[in-house]
């Protein structure tokens, strides 16, 4: 950054369509997100502060950073700033209702080793909490089971995102969208004025940074994966690579849960439809 640039205090930075075209290429190589058109808004409203903070006098000198090898500090905060989502707990309610009702009991038979799920791109940890919530729900009536442990990985690109879910505090807005009075009096701790998840839950979960092209074979095999609202943001081809190395990821006969308006069938044949009376998952034939 020039010292001629750090002493300036420019107000709201507007993209031009050049600029807004170079960016979108960034983003896409960077983390895989395809914005589509017409989507400068988007850009502007979450990197504004950032290029206020770094005092960028446009979008073109911070792509002229973003392009070339350093600033890996700016890399990340961009990256942290475009791909920050917020979620709720036990969203859409029927996965979370399938996962517990209908396929924890089948995981659970016959069972000599941990039970591994993968929550992708998890955000605000709601999803991986929320999973390990009901893991507990299921343990405490049946005593006993998954005696082996059971262990969530929850990924995410967003360092900022990693580093929040970590401490397991959750303010009143967060805390009441979605949980339970029930929930909430079991599962949390009132810490001030937020509330504080409690170990037993916090425990069973590791968070890992993961941007989602790369490699997944470091995080082992699962016996579910939760990718959830995440491949409305790809290209076709980076939806197929995805659903392709998520396939390989997962044990023989384990399951995979999207987005209710997402499916894999546009983009790979691999996964065999399940339908249940709460909803539908998608499972890796057995071997």
């Amino acid at each position: 950054m020039t010292t001629e640039r750090a002493g300036k205090n420019l107000g709201e930075r507007v993209i031009s369509n050049e600029e807004y075209a170079d960016f979108c290429v960034y983003l896409n190589q960077a983390s895989g997100i395809v914005l589509g058109d017409n989507k400068h808004y988007l850009i502007t409203s979450r990197l504004n502060r950032l290029m206020q903070e770094l005092h960028y006098e446009s979008y073109s000198e911070l792509l002229e950073d973003l392009t070339r090898p350093g600033c890996s500090s700016i890399k990340e905060q961009v990256v942290n700033a475009m791909t920050t989502n917020e979620t709720m707990w036990f969203r859409d309610i029927y996965p979370f209702e399938v996962f517990k009702n209908e396929l924890l009991p089948t995981l659970a038979k016959n069972r000599g080793k941990p039970l591994r799920v993968w929550s992708a791109a998890c955000a605000s940890g709601q999803e991986p909490y929320s999973i390990s919530m009901v893991i507990s729900e299921y343990i405490a009536n049946n005593p006993g089971v998954f005696a082996s442990g059971s262990e969530i990985i929850a990924t995410d690109i967003s360092t900022a995102m990693l580093k929040f879910c970590e401490q397991a505090i959750y303010d009143n807005t967060a805390i009441n969208r979605g949980i339970s009075e029930e929930r909430k009096a079991r599962f949390f701790k009132p810490m001030n004025n937020d509330w504080l998840l409690v170990q037993e839950v916090k425990n069973r979960v590791l968070f890992k940074l993961l941007n989602l092209q790369q490699n997944y074979a470091t995080l082992g095999k699962f016996d579910v994966i939760f990718c959830r609202n995440v491949l409305i943001y790809f290209s076709s081809e980076f939806k197929t690579d995805i659903l392709t190395r998520m396939y390989h990821a997962l044990n023989p006969g384990g399951y995979l849960f999207l987005g209710s308006s997402e499916t894999p069938m546009r983009y790979t044949d691999a996964f065999t439809m399940v339908r249940t009376p709460k909803g539908v998952v998608y499972q890796k034939p057995e071997a």
